[in-house]
């Protein structure tokens, strides 16, 4: 039986996924910045190297396999997974959340579906978002305009926005990514109402 339990109602986790291509990262930088509620992002930890620019502790923890197979082992991690089959683990460890909750703010996790349905079962109220693209078309562009995947790569990616699709009704709020302000504005009114319940 999955561990449950839900943090005192002053603190929310927060949990926004979405396929990729759907926009999340410029998303999150804007509600970080615009939220009607402090939002402490929880920073994943991963076994993948740092890229140009990736700060310690800021983008990822970036962690050696060993590392992080022994905090897989020693039960510091709420969600884990293997992305893409690249051989790259990922996982939100359990001190993000109290890292949140000790700086008063709402735990805020840019995880995907896998990891969100993982969170939705250890924390069964929190507010759960769905960021959509507009189309699967679009969300092709975006991953082509970034020019750092494959094409084999880029064809598992829109297999995978498939999947994911499929998963959004499990989730509290959709929120289409059709444009950024209208996205972040629909967020902001989200945790919003949350703050009034």
């Amino acid at each position: 039986m999955a561990e449950m339990f839900d943090p005192p109602s002053s603190f929310q986790v927060v949990v926004l996924s979405g396929p990729s291509g759907s926009g999340k990262t410029t998303v999150v930088e804007r509600l970080i910045r615009e939220a009607p509620v402090k939002l402490v992002k929880c920073v994943s930890a991963t076994t993948r190297p740092p890229r140009t620019g990736e700060i310690e502790g800021d983008a990822y923890y970036f962690l050696s396999p060993e590392d992080f197979a022994a905090r897989r082992t020693r039960n510091e991690f709420l969600e884990t997974a293997e992305v893409f089959g690249a051989g790259y683990w990922y996982g939100t460890l359990r001190s993000e959340i109290e890292r949140a909750r000790h700086a008063d703010g709402w735990a805020f996790l840019e995880i995907d579906v896998q990891g969100a349905l993982r969170m939705m079962e250890i924390y069964p109220n929190s507010l759960t978002i769905f960021l959509e693209p507009p189309s699967l078309a679009v969300c092709e562009q975006r991953l082509r305009s970034r020019g750092t995947d494959s094409e084999a790569t880029i064809v598992k990616r829109l297999r995978r926005v498939h999947e994911e699709l499929q998963l959004a009704d499990r989730y509290r709020h959709r929120v289409v990514n059709d444009e950024l302000d209208h996205a972040v504005g629909t967020i902001c009114q989200i945790l919003s109402d949350q703050l009034r319940t």
